[in-house]
């Protein structure tokens, strides 16, 4: 079928609507960046063709020449093949406006707590140049820690990860944005290498997929590292050790915030005395908690 439309599409409309039926046809999952076949097939083909990726009508009827149908259509078979999240395809990911570089040593970039960085943490932080030292635990690709830096501009940022494959990958969006000097990659099992280190600002986007999640993850799931995704029976096993640990590496007036993806009902009944602060993001408020030094749970 591949072979047939290479042949008889010519132009971006014509890879469009193939794409957007072949994806549909075989019922892959979205949820790494768009959420429908349209914007996939759309994200795809703009990035095989080296267009604007905010720019698909001007071009939907330019004709194509025969290698880039062919690069185009490539990439919209592996996607159905291999089942493998789009930016893993194109080595990289989006939060907002900031471009990542990403593979498959390291989960797809898609944490709320990224918008909340665009807003520098407000209302929850007064001055956001006075924040002196952020930690981001388990950094993965990096994106959260370099969004802290360029938030938090005085800050030295400390951004720790248990796999070398991902700090690998952390490195080169760290010197991407050319923020070597104050985004610091540091190899940790959690807080095992912080050396004692207080921060203004913890944030974390740790593994919480729970037992029985894991079992029924979608295929493109499947591909990403599971030790960025799997925390136990309830999801809660890494969030336990943040909760338990946090407090002696806050400053007084710390604040930490932390991702929970769809457990805040688990986590509000095994911490009933905890007052967590629930945080707005364009998903809704279930998924991003916050709390300050003195909110933190008392031998947790």
């Amino acid at each position: 079928m591949f072979d047939q439309a290479q042949e008889e599409l010519q132009t971006l409309r014509d890879l469009m609507r193939f794409a957007v039926s072949r994806l549909n046809e075989a019922d892959v999952y979205f949820g790494h960046g768009t959420d429908n076949a349209w914007d996939e097939a759309a994200y795809l083909l703009l990035h095989s063709l080296h267009l604007p990726l905010d720019r698909l009508e001007p071009f939907m009827d330019a004709r194509l020449t025969s290698a880039e149908r062919a690069a185009a259509l490539n990439l919209i078979r592996r996607r159905i093949d291999e089942r493998l999240p789009a930016s893993y395809l194109t080595n990289e990911a989006w939060l907002g406006n900031f471009r990542f570089y990403v593979d498959e040593r390291v989960i797809v970039p898609r944490s709320h707590i990224a918008e909340l960085l665009s807003d520098q943490l407000s209302p929850w932080l007064d001055d956001p140049w006075a924040v002196g030292r952020v930690l981001d635990l388990c950094t993965g690709s990096g994106c959260l820690a370099i969004l802290a830096a360029l938030a938090f501009p005085e800050a030295e940022v400390d951004a720790v990860d248990l796999s070398p494959d991902a700090l690998a990958v952390a490195r080169r969006n760290v010197d991407d944005y050319e923020l070597s000097e104050r985004v610091h990659l540091i190899h940790s099992d959690a807080f095992s290498s912080i050396n004692g280190r207080l921060y203004d600002v913890i944030i974390s986007n740790p593994p919480y997929v729970n037992a029985e999640s894991m079992s029924a993850l979608p295929q493109e799931y499947r591909r990403e590292p599971e030790l960025a995704l799997a925390s136990g029976d309830d999801g809660l096993d890494f969030t336990r050790i943040i909760l338990r640990e946090a407090a002696r590496h806050l400053t007084p007036n710390g604040v930490l915030v932390v991702e929970i993806g769809n457990n805040r009902d688990a986590l509000e009944q095994a911490f009933p005395d905890t007052a967590f602060t629930w945080l707005d993001t364009a998903a809704g408020d279930d998924f991003v908690f916050l709390l300050r030094r003195e909110d933190l749970p008392a031998g947790a």
